[in-house]
């Protein structure tokens, strides 16, 4: 009975896997129709500074493998020198960002960019990375390089599942949970 009980999740977890695939694909197609003209305002005017409009940061997903995630500029063109600048000036900051890779108060963020944070719309153009097969519409949010630290061990969790558009820690409180907890929320979804 216990060996069955075991076996039984394994030996359907591909069928499950298929499963989720299909249904991000087609909701990802319908979600992507529904908000082309939203997304077309958005792009319009973030370009209106001069720089693009969707920005590609590498990212780690599925198996460790890295990939461009989309999204909407929401940073000053020139944000990696604005970055290196506060960091190099600003103590505090520099141990904020060594904590969570992230600044509450980042001066690095556009007018635009603020709103299009505070109601995740950056985010639509990871409907096409969906589309990809990179990532997922759940999961666990995607990490760049220097954040495989953070999962120490777990990372081999991490790896099982596509990162997903939203997830536990984006709904159990963004930048307000710690970074443990957020492993620890990935981890319990995957």
């Amino acid at each position: 009975d216990v060996v069955i009980q075991t076996l039984l999740p394994s030996a359907w977890q591909p069928v499950a896997r298929s499963l989720k695939f299909g249904l991000d694909v087609n909701m990802a197609t319908v979600l992507l129709a529904l908000t082309a003209p939203l997304m077309l305002a958005i792009a319009w005017q973030i370009r209106r500074d001069g720089g693009p409009a969707l920005f590609r940061h590498q990212r780690i997903g599925a198996h460790g493998r890295s990939f461009a995630c989309l999204k909407f500029r929401t940073m000053h063109a020139d944000a990696d020198a604005l970055l290196a600048d506060i960091l190099a000036r600003d103590p505090a900051a520099a141990s904020e960002w060594n904590a969570s890779q992230k600044l509450k108060d980042d001066p690095r963020i556009t007018p635009i960019g603020q709103v299009l944070r505070r109601t995740s719309l950056d985010e639509l153009p990871q409907l096409i990375n969906v589309l990809r097969g990179e990532m997922s519409l759940v999961g666990p949010r995607p990490i760049v390089a220097a954040e495989v630290r953070f999962y120490g061990r777990r990372i081999a969790e991490y790896y099982q599942a596509r990162p997903g558009i939203t997830g536990l820690w984006q709904v159990s409180g963004r930048s307000d949970t710690s970074y443990p907890r957020r492993v620890e929320l990935d981890v319990w979804y995957v």
